[in-house]
């Protein structure tokens, strides 16, 4: 009994340790360039008062971060108000600016309802615009899942990781990262749900 139990114990850490191989593994980008046309700040829902969240401060604090070293002359934040009364990138777009960030230099894509519809939305304002490169900036966990739907669209893109922010501890990473893990793997093996956002 007790060899039958260790056996299933190994097994379970041994599909987990797979889930995060191939959740890792996911290609970051599709380029080695170091500067883009515009930097793009994926949306998440801002707090219920409609002040910044601490994912939508460590996001767009990261994506001026790259604004100010010069990757990108302009940022995009994405996002309508898709999980609460608050549109994401008017919060997150407000931030920037009392960050430093003029407001020539930002643009609010506020249809997305979410990740795939970010990209959608954000690679139209840069077909109009005739920009075909973007540093994408979200969640360290989120980023994977990002590559993934990234990967379907014809410009050219590397991922950049927010820092985590300082009120998460271990369990909110954890949640976070295998919510992420278990959603990619399936991506992976099934595909996307076909839309007029992204195909298969």
């Amino acid at each position: 009994m007790r060899k039958a139990l260790l056996s299933l114990v190994l097994l379970f850490l041994a599909a987990l340790g797979a889930i995060w191989i191939l959740w890792r593994a996911i290609p970051q980008s599709n380029t080695a360039q170091q500067n883009f046309d515009v930097i793009l700040v994926l949306g998440t829902p801002a707090l219920k008062d409609g002040s910044p969240s601490p994912e939508q401060r460590s996001r767009v604090l990261e994506g001026v971060r790259e604004w100010r070293s010069g990757v990108a002359p302009r940022i995009i934040f994405s996002g309508s108000a898709a999980h609460n009364q608050w549109v994401e990138a008017d919060t997150m777009a407000k931030f920037a600016e009392q960050q430093g960030v003029p407001a020539a230099d930002i643009i609010e894509e506020r249809q997305a309802m979410d990740t795939i519809q970010n990209v959608y939305y954000s690679v139209a304002i840069m077909r109009i615009h005739q920009w075909h490169s973007a540093d994408v900036v979200s969640s360290w966990s989120h980023l994977p899942r990002a590559a993934l739907i990234l990967a379907h669209f014809p410009i050219l893109w590397r991922t950049h990781a927010a820092p985590w922010p300082p009120e998460f501890g271990i369990r909110d990473k954890s949640i976070r990262d295998w919510r992420e893990a278990t959603y990619c793997l399936v991506l992976r093996f099934r595909g996307f749900t076909p839309s007029r956002f992204i195909s298969r």
